[in-house]
């Protein structure tokens, strides 16, 4: 391993150099999944940091990450493997032309024609270790889906008709997320360590947003994330996460902003809010008076 998850405060740590700043309760989670070889389950609202803490972990150990991101259709052999349709018909015109036609089938359905997909690739031997297999949003397929991911992730393995099985040597890191627009079956979270990555308190907030965007000043940066998380108690029909927040704090960088303003807050809103009907919402003395209330929350502060 690249570096130390030998106890939680390790981890903790070990994360918070990759810039990704977990509490505790998430830490112990990792610790957990990577000691005993579970998968991780992670549950929570878009923009949370799920997805990213994959990307942590596999930059810490210094770990292929592989991204399986799903969607509605999708089955079984689309996320193990495929067979180059077009590569085969080339081969099959040349060995005709050719006259090789002997033991052809055997060859058409060899590792040469073979696509492996996210599943197959997190089975294979990799250098420096197992990979972080992130399978991206389960909640958006079926249950016949989940019912393959649970067997493969059961015993850590696939099994292509024309090679047979192919094990893992060593079982990959495996971390699902769910945005929870449906529930994924208990199956499934029963064989995985579950954590629910809800948004972070204003604090960890300000902390992640330093990491992330450290040339901004503390005076935005702070009125950033006030704002951002007033924002969050209101009525919306998607609340900005983290990652609206670093992206706001990005762009107000790149216009020169020094503090918040009504005018600059209304202008900037595309990048904390993804639906009109907020962005409506928001605008004019509406976001005056969220600022007003940021503002006040931070004096009481």
């Amino acid at each position: 391993m690249g570096q130390d998850v030998t106890t939680i405060d390790a981890v903790q740590a070990t994360l918070s150099g990759q810039s990704y700043l977990a509490d505790r309760a998430l830490a112990t989670v990792v610790f957990l999944a990577l000691t005993l070889k579970r998968p991780i389950f992670l549950e929570g609202e878009p923009g949370t940091g799920k997805t990213e803490i994959a990307k942590a972990i596999a930059a810490a150990l210094g770990r292929r990450l592989i991204r399986l991101q799903c969607y509605e259709g999708l089955d079984a052999s689309s996320a193990v493997y495929e067979w180059n349709f077009a590569a085969q018909m080339l081969a099959i015109r040349a060995a005709e032309a050719l006259g090789t036609q002997e033991g052809l089938q055997t060859r058409l359905f060899g590792p040469e024609f073979l696509i492996e997909r996210p599943l197959l690739q997190a089975m294979r031997p990799q250098t420096g270790g197992a990979p972080v297999l992130l399978i991206d949003e389960i909640d958006r397929t079926d249950e016949p889906f989940e019912a393959f991911l649970l067997e493969a992730l059961s015993d850590f393995q696939v099994t292509i008709p024309e090679l047979g099985t192919i094990a893992a040597a060593e079982p990959p890191i495996v971390i699902l997320t769910s945005n929870r627009p449906r529930e994924v079956h208990d199956a499934l979270k029963r064989r995985c360590l579950y954590h629910w990555v809800d948004y972070p308190d204003f604090a960890r907030e300000r902390a992640i947003l330093a990491a992330r965007v450290p040339d901004a000043s503390e005076t935005l940066s702070r009125e950033v994330v006030a704002f951002v998380q007033r924002l969050r108690s209101e009525d919306l029909f998607k609340k900005p996460g983290v990652a609206e927040t670093i992206d706001w704090a990005k762009c107000l960088l790149a216009l020169d902003v020094i503090t918040l303003s009504p005018e600059v807050i209304s202008d900037t809103l595309g990048a904390i809010l993804i639906y009109q009907d907020d962005n409506a919402r928001i605008h004019g003395l509406e976001g005056r008076k969220l600022l007003d209330e940021a503002r006040k929350s931070l004096e009481a502060g």
